[in-house]
């Protein structure tokens, strides 16, 4: 008995001087590591993307953890492997679009969310292994309460939340074999009648049309259906600039490792705000990302394959039927890469038995082609001289399937 006290006394000596020397190394090693504030200049959302992109391949955040925030013109940012006609209402985005919204494919998962000038986005770069998305989170409700007196609490998936759970930020994350990064976005003024018509979460008919195939592997996170709340309403005072300057100081004030506040002496001796122009001169190679992410193989191609079917009701007119009774076509196309792979058309025996013909023109005209609606337009203008009534219904029956309607 007296052995084996003896052995725990000195496993429990040896174990306190690990830990000593483990936390001093933490200590040193966080001592060593400085912190940079970027702030982009720009926003528009592809060379936002494209800088956060080139710092994620390009920098060494070992010794340097940088934050990194900007603001968007009115944008619509799905994640990775996000679905644009499913998470948007992408009948109303596409007559926005015309008129200066932009859709954007992030390199990261996570919920679709709707930007302006309105809102403020952030990303905390750091070494994979560093990834605390909690001390970001806590780090960004702190700089809220400390300038602004408003509480703001951290959700489990570590989105904020206002008063009566109401949802203030959209979360994602990307971690690589060196590098991650924890991007947030923050609703400040954000105008919430554009997000509610060019987001999808509240339409569950058109939900109900979507399925993806089970053996698709990437399937996508759901748009949060969480209310939201912009941060204004719980304060009148706060705006945009002074939420990054909150934020900023947060950051600089607070230690690397932990959430320990080193107060303004500790923000002094770090490496400060620095106003970021994401330009080929600035950053070389920028301009090949900022290509690639407003491509259409990017914001539409890399759609996960999906199929969408809806049922239609053809009047017992176009069945020549003796009761007039009418009946169901069910139109199932298939998308994969944002091009149309197969169309199959199912129509009643009477229908087909009077000599419709405009399956094989729509099908055989569509395959191949891109899932859009300026596809369709195109398509429509070059088979109207050849439709009849049957044909003509059809074709509407496809055009709505094309447009989501």
């Amino acid at each position: 008995m007296a052995l084996l006290k003896s052995t725990c006394s000195r496993m429990g000596t040896a174990l306190i001087h690990l830990n000593a020397r483990t936390y001093s190394m933490q200590t040193k090693s966080e001592s060593n590591i400085k912190k940079s504030v970027y702030i982009s200049q720009s926003t528009d959302i592809y060379s936002n993307l494209a800088l956060k992109e080139w710092l994620y391949k390009n920098f060494d955040f070992h010794n340097n953890h940088l934050l990194l925030l900007w603001q968007n013109s009115p944008s619509v940012v799905i994640g990775q492997h996000q679905n644009p006609w499913l998470e948007t209402n992408f009948s109303d985005l596409h007559n926005l679009l015309e008129t200066g919204v932009t859709l954007a494919r992030r390199s990261s998962s996570g919920s679709a969310s709707y930007n302006d000038k309105g809102s403020l986005s952030l990303s905390f770069f750091a070494p994979s292994e560093r990834l605390n998305e909690r001390h970001n989170s806590e780090l960004v409700a702190r700089s809220i309460f400390r300038e602004f007196g408003s509480q703001v609490n951290v959700g489990s998936k570590y989105e904020l939340y206002l008063r009566q759970n109401k949802q203030m930020s959209n979360n994602s994350a990307r971690v690589g074999r060196e590098n991650s990064y924890h991007n947030m976005s923050l609703m400040v003024k954000t105008d919430k009648v554009s997000r509610n018509v060019v987001l999808q979460e509240n339409n569950v008919n058109q939900k109900e049309c979507f399925q993806v195939p089970v053996n698709v592997k990437n399937r996508g996170v759901p748009t949060s259906t969480a209310k939201m709340m912009n941060l204004c309403e719980e304060n009148p005072e706060v705006t945009v600039s002074s939420l990054i300057r909150a934020i900023g100081w947060e950051f600089l004030r607070t230690k690397a490792l932990t959430l320990k506040d080193g107060g303004m002496e500790l923000a002094h001796q770090q490496k400060g705000f620095h106003l970021i122009n994401p330009t080929e001169n600035w950053f070389p190679g920028l301009k090949e990302i900022r290509d690639a992410y407003k491509s259409w193989d990017w914001c539409y191609g890399k759609t996960p394959k999906f199929n969408i079917t809806r049922s239609f009701t053809v009047p017992g007119v176009l069945l020549h039927n003796n009761n007039g009774a009418s009946g169901s076509l069910n139109v199932t196309m298939s998308v994969e890469n944002g091009m149309i792979s197969d169309i199959t058309i199912y129509v009643p025996y009477e229908f087909n038995s009077f000599g419709f013909t405009g399956e094989a023109n729509v099908i055989h005209s569509l395959k191949g082609m891109r899932f859009s609606v300026q596809a369709f337009r195109d398509l429509e203008e070059s088979l109207d001289s050849l439709l009849d009534e049957k044909d003509r219904f059809v074709t509407e029956c496809v055009r709505q399937v094309m447009t989501c309607a």
